[in-house]
């Protein structure tokens, strides 16, 4: 079996693919670079013998981060509890299957080309993906499955964090969907704010790339809050929420052959 780690600015998932490409077990732990391998090893261990899982049933793994830091201890965590070399998205050595066509192709996060090879393999092309995760991000991708760049925004936690203490009398709110965009109270009106004020962003910027890039494609959303954003609005075709963790798959399953 593969173990699958994506470990981005606010979470690590673990995943668990059987052979046949279905998932096993997944879960969550929160991105502490403080936490070591063995931490990591004993957690994990405990939830996979709940699922039903062993360490001796994973003989494979690969990881994408977006935290340098993180890497070393996913790594260790691979070698010493599951003893196998993981695959390392970013390092030259793993094939993606892709090229990225920007200025500087290092740049671009772990999480994006795994998102980017998914999307085209179950969606083939041209194709966004927007990713509301730490921060809300938009990539695209030709027909041919190419990484052509994208857009970086602030997220969603991040921007109410902002108001919160940018503004003394701003409190916190939970993100909800108001019935109503004009807010009659502070909260309301925040919360209409940040809702109706992405759902505005995804659709502009989703037609600005359109309009740029020119042509159809189709618009995934993926990431912790896609799926209150998928509802809320035409401009996305489909949510994914695994998208990162299928890329990790395909990208694993393409440098096996």
């Amino acid at each position: 079996m593969l173990l699958a780690i994506d470990s981005g600015n606010t979470n690590i998932v673990f995943a668990v693919f059987a052979d046949d490409d279905e998932v096993k077990g997944e879960w969550r732990a929160a991105s502490d670079v403080n936490r070591t391998a063995d931490e990591f090893g004993v957690w994990l261990g405990q939830l996979m013998e709940r699922d039903g899982l062993t360490r001796d049933d994973i003989t494979a793994a690969i990881i994408a981060t977006v935290v340098p830091a993180n890497l070393i201890h996913l790594q260790n965590l691979c070698q010493r509890y599951f003893d196998c070399e993981p695959l390392v998205v970013g390092d030259p050595a793993v094939d993606l299957g892709l090229e990225v066509l920007i200025d500087n192709p290092k740049e671009v996060g772990a999480d994006r080309l795994c998102n980017a090879v998914s999307a085209h393999e179950n969606y083939k092309g041209p194709v966004t993906i927007i990713d509301f995760g730490t921060a809300t991000s938009f990539d695209v991708v030709d027909a041919d499955g190419n990484y052509r760049g994208g857009i970086i925004s602030p997220g969603i936690n991040l921007s109410l964090e902002a108001l919160h203490m940018g503004a003394a009398q701003l409190p916190r709110v939970a993100i909800e969907r108001p019935e109503k965009v004009v807010g009659t109270g502070t909260v309301s009106a925040m919360q209409s704010g940040i809702f109706w004020g992405y759902v505005s962003m995804i659709e502009g910027m989703t037609a600005r790339i359109k309009q740029e890039v020119g042509g159809e494609m189709k618009i995934i959303a993926t990431g912790g809050l896609a799926a209150m954003f998928a509802d809320a609005t035409d401009a996305i075709d489909h949510w994914e929420q695994d998208l990162t963790l299928r890329g990790l798959l395909a990208i694993y399953r393409r440098n096996q052959s």
